[in-house]
Order: C-alpha cells, then sequence, then structure tokens
C-alpha cells in the first residue's frame, strides 16, 4: 500500500497545488455573514442565519475506492445526485479532503483532478485549510472501509473517535465549532461513543450519525404516529456481524423510538446463532417475538426457494429448516419492551413491529445494492439530502441518542458472540430520548 505522504506530495504537485499549504487560502467566515457554530457564540444553538454562499465541508474518508463508503458520499458531494425525478447539483463545496490509505483501486486522485479537490496532509489541515483555524461550515466522517485491524471480540477499529476527536480539538483551540457529520456507528466501546455525542452537547454542535436504513424508501410507506402503543421489534435481514447488525438495528430502532413514552434505553443484549436462536424463539416467552420474526419474513422478496416458490407456508417451522445459519441479538430495554433483530441468508430490510393490540405494523426498508439489484446505490441520496440540511440550517432530521444506542447494541452483541453467546447486562445504556415528530424517510 502507497504512503500516504509521498501519494499527496506527488498528487499536490501534479494538480499544481501548494505541497505544504493544500488550499491554504483564507475562509473569510465573518466578512462572508456564514454562521458560526456553537463556543462563543452569542444567542442559542439553534439561531440560524440563511448563509450567502455554500457551506464548505471538510470531507474526512479512510479509503475512496469503488463502492466505498467514501466514494459513495464523496462523489454525490461532489458531483450531485438524483432527487424528486430531477438530477440535483451538491448544496455544498467540498473545501478539502483527507484520505488516509491508498490500496490498488484508489480513486481518489482521479476525483481530486475532476473536481479540483485540495488534498490535505492531515486532519487537521483539512479543517482549517492552511491557516490554523477552523475555515470551514462543517465536517463529513467517513470512517468505513480499508485496512484496519480488528480488536479481541472482532470489532474493526476504524478510526471514528480518533478522527472526531481531533475535530473536537481543532474546534477547542478554534472556539467554535460547525455541524458534524459521522457515517455508521460512532465507536468500538461505549465510553467512546458516549464522550463523542457529550462533546457535541458540551460545544453545541449539531451532530448526525448513523446509516442509510432509516432515512431510505419504505415499502408500503410506513411510519407509526408518536406515541404507538408499541409492544416489541424485529428486523429479518441479512450481513455480518459489526457491519450490517448495526443496519439492522437502526431499522428497528428508528420505529421503536416512537412507541408510547419514547426511548427510556437498553437493559441487556444477547446473541444467539443458529439452533440455539430458533431454540429461544420456540419458547412459549418468545411467543410475540416469533410471530413478529414470521411477519418480517413474509414481507421479504429474497426467501431461499428450492423450485421456483415456497415448498411451505412462511412459519417459524419452514424458517428453521430454511434458515439454520442465523445470527440474532434479543435486546431487553428498560421499559420492558424487546427489540430482535436476525441476519439471515436473504437479501433485504424487513420490519414488523407489534401493538399492545396485537395489531402488526410491517414493511420493508429498501436498500438496492450495487452487484445485487441495482448499480447505484441511491439508498445514499436521502443521507446526503439530510447532511445537506444540517450543513445549511443546522437542523439535525433525528436525535444523535438514536445512534449512540445503535452503537451500544453493536457492541453489546458482539461482546455477547464473543463470550459465548452470553448475555451481556447494560446499566450504561440507560439513554432516554424522545423522536422528533418528523419523519425522515425518503417518500419521493
Amino acid at each position: 500500500m502507497l504512503h500516504r505522504r509521498k501519494f499527496l506530495c506527488g498528487s499536490a504537485l501534479a494538480l499544481g497545488a501548494n505541497p505544504v499549504l493544500m488550499g491554504s487560502a483564507p475562509f473569510l467566515l465573518d466578512l462572508l455573514g456564514q454562521r458560526i457554530w456553537g463556543m462563543g457564540q452569542p444567542g442559542e444553538s439553534g439561531a440560524k442565519t440563511p448563509p450567502v454562499t455554500k457551506p464548505r465541508i471538510a470531507f474526512l474518508g479512510t479509503v475512496v475506492r469503488n463502492l466505498s463508503h467514501s466514494q459513495h458520499f464523496l462523489d454525490r458531494m461532489t458531483l450531485g445526485y438524483t432527487w424528486g425525478g430531477r438530477w440535483r447539483a451538491p448544496r455544498v463545496e467540498v473545501a478539502s479532503v483527507y484520505v488516509d490509505q491508498f490500496p490498488d483501486g484508489d480513486l481518489s486522485q482521479g476525483r481530486a483532478k475532476k473536481h479540483n479537490l485540495n488534498m490535505a496532509a492531515t486532519i487537521e489541515d483539512a479543517l482549517t485549510l492552511g491557516t490554523g483555524k477552523l475555515a470551514v461550515d462543517g465536517v463529513a466522517i467517513i470512517g468505513e472501509h480499508g485496512d484496519y485491524p480488528q480488536n479481541y471480540i472482532g470489532q474493526y477499529l476504524y478510526p471514528r473517535y480518533e478522527w472526531f476527536k481531533k475535530v473536537v480539538r481543532v474546534f477547542e483551540s478554534s472556539g467554535r465549532s460547525v455541524p458534524v457529520f459521522n457515517d455508521k456507528h460512532l465507536s468500538t466501546d461505549w465510553a467512546g461513543c458516549a464522550e463523542m455525542v457529550a462533546d457535541s452537547k458540551r460545544l453545541k454542535f449539531p451532530f448526525l450519525a448513523g446509516s442509510s436504513l432509516p432515512v431510505t424508501w419504505r415499502l408500503p410507506q410506513v411510519e407509526l404516529p408518536l406515541e404507538t402503543p408499541l409492544k416489541e421489534s424485529v428486523c429479518v435481514a441479512y450481513g455480518g456481524v459489526d457491519s450490517y447488525d448495526f443496519h439492522a438495528l437502526e431499522t428497528a430502532q428508528c420505529m421503536s423510538e416512537r412507541r408510547k413514552g419514547g426511548e427510556t434505553g437498553i437493559r441487556s443484549v444477547w446473541a444467539l446463532k443458529g439452533p440455539k436462536l430458533w431454540a429461544e424463539l420456540a419458547r412459549p416467552e418468545r411467543k410475540t417475538t416469533a410471530n413478529l420474526v414470521v411477519s418480517a419474513l413474509n414481507t421479504s422478496h429474497s426467501l431461499p426457494l428450492e423450485l421456483g416458490y415456497m415448498s411451505a407456508p412462511v412459519d417459524l417451522a419452514w424458517a428453521t429448516k430454511a434458515l439454520p445459519e442465523v445470527t440474532g441479538y434479543l435486546i431487553d430495554h428498560r421499559d420492558g419492551f424487546r427489540t430482535t433483530i436476525i441476519l439471515a441468508k436473504i437479501a433485504d430490510f424487513n420490519y414488523a413491529g407489534m401493538e399492545h393490540s396485537g395489531k402488526i405494523h410491517n414493511c420493508q426498508f429498501m436498500l438496492p445494492m450495487p452487484r445485487k439489484n441495482a448499480t447505484t446505490a441511491d439508498f445514499f441520496n436521502p443521507l446526503i439530502r439530510h447532511m445537506e440540511e444540517m450543513y445549511l440550517t443546522g437542523e439535525v432530521p433525528y436525535p444523535i441518542e438514536r445512534t449512540l444506542l445503535t452503537s451500544g447494541m453493536v457492541i453489546g452483541g458482539v461482546k455477547s458472540l464473543s463470550l459465548g453467546q452470553r448475555k451481556i447486562e447494560t446499566p450504561e445504556m440507560a439513554v432516554a430520548y424522545k423522536p422528533f415528530a418528523k419523519s425522515a424517510f425518503r417518500t419521493e
């Protein structure tokens, strides 16, 4: 793998950039009448002034290769994306790009030439543009994919927390802060996740994080009214541990949080695999969970078949036989609510939730995936749309506490598996919050 400093020096010279400053033109934020978020600013953090020019964003990515998250985000933030049946130009300007790794197939150099991007040597340079002080209107942290080690319980050590802390230090030294987006879950340990959220509140900057699932299309377009008397939620999806488990958890949580009283926090996480999971779901005490698993499976468009159609009705007995290789997280909330996710050999994300009356709500969260049933991965588009809105207005579409808790659920699930499928008590996850009334999922 090419060393990043040698790569950046060559790239900067090839682009005609100063390899020392790499995009150090002064950013006269006050003179342009732009917003200044957070520290040292008068009035409430919610006060907004319409921007005069496009917000300038520092883009921090682990690796820009084909179909990596950084590629998906960077292309939409520089070239644009489809929305409402039209091609939309970006509403932000990428002021600087920091890339950590340059494997074979790297796309960052070509994107930099195409869009005349400033390639920064460090995260600090990306935020200050060589001025020594914060000189951008927003930050995007895309710490997903790349060659990073795993810890003792099998989590990939993507540098999201470490990068976030570097961003915070620039905010602190500059005396002000700007909105931040963090792709996917926050960190690999609960203390780090909680610290990130605490930093955003202490410095009073908008903080948006998470995945595409809560904001993508739904089929049908189901949204639970606030204060729905919901009893339990299930998501049956696909993918691996410490990756797509997060997507499944966010699928469930964006619905579960709308229950009566809102979210109260997580009491325990218990991960089970294969026969152990199916045996647990067959117990009478898990009847509601089993019914919701069956409902979610009957929402899927990608169940395993033998000869072109179902070989038997889709019920728990069928699932136990047809889907032997599964991983599930059984989550108890502090108010008695339950969430279950199951990762199975299907190809879609399916939600089912039951009210106390027995009424079931179900829908599929649409994730048209490249190399499976799509080419463009446009489930990223609504997330980009929300990011732009945050950079423009300071408004986030949902509370950061959702991502904090789903990050914690991932940590609990991975830890439970590493300890031989033992239930993990999570008193530290006593995080209560209320959802926003407005739905954030894509309806266009």
